[in-house]
């Protein structure tokens, strides 16, 4: 089956003939890839079918690093491949056409369990999973948030297997950085695990020795790690500084100001913050509290916490997020849709099949409205 669809505003988030947002123009489909790009005025002769998208903004599918959970479970409670399913389904609600599962710390056993789920699912097709997320244990309770402390754990041989035992996707791991070794850092990056640091007491030059070791990207950044101040940049100015490493951020206006983000976006080198949205079961559901930990987290006008405050996760979504990122800190559309799509891609080693619309790329695309409200997706060319 091959697939025209016609009559959109659409953002490649690339040059194409010149442009990023392209009229006039069709994408074709065939089975999962996009196999052509072309004016409505060329179609190729063997179309089976065209969508008209009625003038609305194609853009490519969005990818979320960041994802505890969502339609009402959280991956911890049941790592398994039907939670996937679920999870998944409540996200592409929003826009979110790839995603990481994040497994918060746990026991080793139950990190097995997730990882096996994630590598079934993949097996199965189960739409947008795409590797997974382990945060944690390898954290340091000076900055744990919301993570159970009795759970964290040194990085040992056991750890190190287990760590390096997904063998399809990509396997994104937060640790604290300062309580491994850059042995171990490098070790576990040459086995092709992207090393994140987050939840992490670490100052400016044990972050400076982890990132030389292989450490690639920062896990929400501002929360949970050293802050940038002016005699110690801490964690936050070496991730700043660094011109190679990404950044996550949670732009949901409760875990960072508006402005600190919009200076740090200004700060950080172009094409390196990441849009996430550390997402909790609330998000897809209509029960807004829920479990974590034994503890309840309540949902106060969006923000979720524990009954001392403690801020556990969010019920942000990527459109959401994307539209808070132009909204609140000013940022070009442009770049905030990159920021939730190409950026990501290329944070996961994914860039080659997801994150922009281009000839040769999986047919993953959602079409939105100027409210950035969800009209249609496609995940892997399978529309819904």
């Amino acid at each position: 089956m091959i697939t025209a669809l016609v009559n959109g505003k659409i953002f490649t988030g690339e040059q194409f003939a010149g442009k990023e947002w392209l009229t006039q123009c069709a994408v074709i489909i065939e089975h999962e890839k996009i196999i052509a790009l072309c004016y409505e005025n060329n179609l190729p002769k063997n179309i089976d079918q065209r969508i008209d998208l009625k003038g609305l903004r194609l853009i490519p599918g969005l990818i979320d690093t960041q994802v505890n959970g969502g339609g009402g479970v959280l991956f911890n409670d049941a790592p398994t491949v039907e939670t996937l399913r679920v999870i998944g389904a409540a996200h592409r609600q929003y826009g979110t056409t790839g995603f990481y599962p994040t497994l918060i710390s746990d026991d080793l056993e139950v990190m097995e369990k997730a990882i096996a789920a994630v590598a079934n699912a993949i097996a199965e097709g189960v739409p947008g999973v795409l590797g997974i997320h382990l945060e944690g244990p390898f954290l340091n309770s000076e900055r744990k948030g919301v993570h159970n402390a009795a759970k964290f754990k040194i990085i040992d041989e056991t750890a190190y297997q287990l760590l390096t035992s997904l063998k399809v996707g990509k396997t994104l791991i937060t640790i604290a950085p300062e309580l491994t070794t850059p042995e171990i850092i490098t070790r576990l990056v040459n086995a092709g695990v992207i090393v994140a640091a987050g939840h992490s007491a670490a100052n400016y030059e044990q972050t400076k020795i982890a990132l030389a070791a292989g450490l690639s990207s920062f896990t929400h950044l501002f929360n949970a790690m050293t802050p940038f101040t002016s005699r110690e940049p801490g964690m936050v100015g070496a991730a700043l500084e660094s011109e190679n490493a990404w950044c996550g951020i949670i732009a949901d206006n409760f875990h960072v100001h508006p402005s600190t983000l919009k200076i740090a976006h200004a700060a950080k080198a172009k094409g390196k913050m990441v849009l996430v949205t550390d997402a909790m079961p609330s998000v897809g559901s209509s029960e807004k509290s829920f479990m974590l930990n034994g503890e309840l987290i309540l949902n106060e006008n969006g923000r979720l916490a524990t009954a001392t405050g403690t801020l556990a996760g969010s019920d942000l979504n990527m459109l959401a997020a994307v539209k808070n990122t132009v909204e609140m800190m000013g940022i070009e559309i442009d770049e905030a849709i990159r920021m939730a799509s190409a950026y990501p891609a290329a944070m996961m080693g994914a860039a080659d099949k997801y994150g922009i619309i281009r000839v040769g790329h999986n047919a993953s695309m959602i079409l939105i409205d100027d409210n950035f409200q969800l009209i249609r997706s496609w995940i892997d060319g399978i529309d819904a």
